[in-house]
């Protein structure tokens, strides 16, 4: 028998949202995988890497599952709060120090430390700080949240809103990292469907990923939830689509 609108939300709303594992999502929403396969790439990297930052770590769940780690060491930046436990808890065996950073300039490290700089899905990448902190002939590797990603779930809650303008742009990531002295090696696009098959999953995903509806609560948005569940019971899953890019850049040789 089918689980009731109330039932789903109510264990959605009540399940713990901290860290970025998104497996209380399998079997109820799934996101297609970029082709590029990050993780594979970034242990290439991290293997070939002497001293090596990973910017805003959320906790640590994609660092923690590559095997390689550099001759030297792993440092990671977490920002949010809720996450640096966890990244701690996840980090603290595979030898990576986690530092509590605001995520806003300066990076609380000297010019030109590391070789290789990554970050998986940054809010924003501040270039300055990025080439700053690069030693030179070092590396920044990332996978960023592209343009409009998922404005279909934003737009169900909130209605409207402009497409095509955005801050995230591949080529306005490339023109930044330029300015700031890096060459831009990689540069790959991809969009990727993605299926929400019931409304606890729905609900679990605003509460994780904030910032798609900033100020949602299950009280708050409870009416358009119930219409969001009779439509996935009556027409099948919610279709939203992400976008994603990858981006390679260096630091030139002195």
């Amino acid at each position: 028998m089918d689980r009731t609108f109330e039932e789903l939300i109510a264990e959605a709303d009540a399940v713990d949202v901290s860290g970025w594992d998104f497996s209380w999502l399998d079997g109820r929403a799934t996101e297609e995988r970029p082709p590029w396969g990050y993780q594979r790439l970034l242990g290439e990297r991290i293997g070939r890497a002497h001293l090596h930052l990973d910017i805003q770590t959320g906790g640590g769940e994609v660092l923690a599952g590559v095997e390689q780690r550099p001759s030297g060491a792993t440092v990671a930046t977490e920002g949010w709060a809720p996450n640096i436990a966890v990244a701690q808890r996840n980090l603290r065996d595979k030898g990576v120090v986690v530092v509590a950073d605001e995520d806003e300039p300066p990076l609380p490290f000297a010019d030109g430390t590391f070789d290789l700089v990554t970050s998986r899905h940054p809010v924003m990448a501040h270039w300055r700080e990025i080439a700053r902190v690069l030693a030179p002939g070092g590396t920044y590797f990332s996978q960023h949240i592209g343009p409009d990603s998922g404005h279909e779930v934003y737009e169900y809650f909130l209605g409207p809103k402009p497409t095509g303008k955005s801050l995230r742009e591949p080529e306005l990531a490339r023109r930044d990292a330029e300015k700031y002295g890096l060459e831009v090696v990689d540069l790959r696009e991809a969009e990727l469907k993605m299926e929400f098959f019931d409304i606890g999953a729905m609900v679990y995903f605003l509460r994780k990923v904030i910032w798609f509806v900033p100020d949602f609560t299950v009280e708050k948005y409870r009416e358009d939830l119930r219409r969001l569940d009779a439509q996935m019971r009556s027409e099948g899953p919610f279709v939203a689509y992400s976008r994603r890019f990858l981006i390679e850049a260096r630091k030139a040789e002195v």
